[in-house]
C-alpha cells in the first residue's frame, strides 16, 4: 500500500484519494440504513441528509468531491451509538442537487444551519473533513450560537494553510480526470441528475483553485472548543497548523497555565487519505473530545 503514495503527480493522488476513500466505505457500516432522511429546502435549494442514532446531535460533513458513504461509512455506525448523528451532502454533492449558485463558503455554512432548522436543532457539535473542515470553520464563524464543539479533520481556513504542491494541484485538476473512478460512481449511483456531473466538476474545481482567507482574527473569535486532528504527512503546512492552534488558545506551557478548551492532535505517518482511514483513532478522539 505505501507504494501507492510515492507518486509525484498530483492529480495522480487525488485518483489514490477517490479509490482509497471508496475501499475505506466498503463495510458493513455503510450498509446501515439512517432512522431519518430526506431533504431540507434552503437557500434555493434542497440539501440532503442523514439522520442517525439518538442523543447529543453531531453534524459531519464530509470531503470534496465526496458522499456521506464514501467519507463516513465506517465511523456513523460507531458514533451513532451514543449520538444523534446528521451527515449532510453539500451543493452539488451526493443526492444534493447540483445549482448554479456560486460555491462560497458563507453558502455552505448557511445550508447546514438551515439543515438545523428544519430538524429543529438549536445547537450541535459540528466536524468536518478536509473540504468540509472549511465549511466546519465558517460555520463556526458566522452561527456561534449554534455550535457546542468543533472537530476538524486535515483542513484549514486559507488557501496557505496547504502545501505549495497541494495548491499547485488543485490548479491541474479536470474533470475529465475523474472519469471511470468511484467517484463518478458514487454520483451516479445517487444523483438527482447524473447528466450535470462535468458542470458540477467544473463548478468544484474553480471553487479549489480560487484561493481563499477565513481571517485569522474570525479565527481566533471562535469560542466553541476546537479539536484539530491532522496527520503528519497530510499536506497541512504545519507552521501554518501551530499558528492556527495558538490562535485556539492552545500551544501555551500549561504547567503553567490551565489547560487549554482546544485540542491538536497529530497522528503520526498518515497522509490526507489513509488519516481518514484510521477509524479506530478517530472514533477515540472524537469521542473523548465529545463527551
Amino acid at each position: 500500500m505505501k507504494n501507492l503514495f510515492k507518486t509525484r503527480n498530483p492529480l495522480r493522488s487525488i485518483l489514490l484519494i477517490a479509490i482509497m476513500l471508496f475501499a475505506a466505505s466498503r463495510s458493513n457500516g455503510q450498509q446501515m440504513k439512517p432512522s431519518d432522511s430526506g431533504y431540507a429546502p434552503v437557500n434555493g435549494i434542497k440539501v440532503y441528509y442523514e439522520v442517525y442514532g439518538e442523543g447529543k446531535p453531531l453534524v459531519l460533513l464530509h470531503g470534496a468531491f465526496m458522499t456521506i458513504g464514501l467519507n463516513w461509512g465506517q465511523l456513523i455506525p460507531e458514533l451513532s451509538k451514543t449520538r444523534k448523528v446528521i451527515a449532510i451532502e453539500l451543493q452539488g454533492h451526493g443526492h444534493t442537487q447540483y445549482s448554479d449558485r456560486k460555491l462560497s463558503h458563507a453558502a455552505l455554512a448557511s445550508d447546514v444551519e438551515g439543515v438545523l432548522d428544519h430538524l429543529k436543532i438549536d445547537s450541535a457539535d459540528v466536524a468536518g473533513y478536509s473540504y468540509g473542515g472549511a465549511i466546519a470553520y465558517q460555520f463556526a464563524i458566522q452561527s456561534p450560537k449554534r455550535l457546542r464543539k468543533l472537530v476538524i479533520i486535515s483542513a484549514t481556513y486559507k488557501s496557505s494553510g496547504w502545501l505549495a504542491e497541494v495548491n499547485n494541484g488543485f490548479k491541474m485538476m479536470k474533470p475529465e480526470f475523474f472519469t471511470n473512478t468511484p467517484m463518478k460512481a458514487a454520483y451516479d449511483a445517487v444523483a438527482p441528475d447524473k447528466t450535470k456531473w462535468t458542470k458540477f466538476m467544473e463548478q468544484m474545481i474553480a471553487s479549489a483553485g480560487t484561493p481563499f482567507d477565513l481571517g485569522d482574527s474570525n479565527i481566533s473569535k471562535i469560542t466553541a472548543p476546537v479539536l484539530i486532528i491532522s496527520g503528519d504527512n497530510d499536506g497541512l503546512d504545519k507552521i501554518e497548523l501551530i499558528k492556527t492552534y495558538q490562535l485556539l488558545g492552545g500551544a501555551i506551557c500549561a504547567d503553567f497555565r490551565p489547560m487549554p478548551k482546544s485540542q491538536l492532535a497529530i497522528v503520526p505517518s498518515q497522509g490526507h487519505v489513509s488519516l481518514m482511514m484510521q477509524t479506530t483513532t478517530i472514533l477515540n478522539y472524537l469521542n473523548s473530545f465529545l463527551k
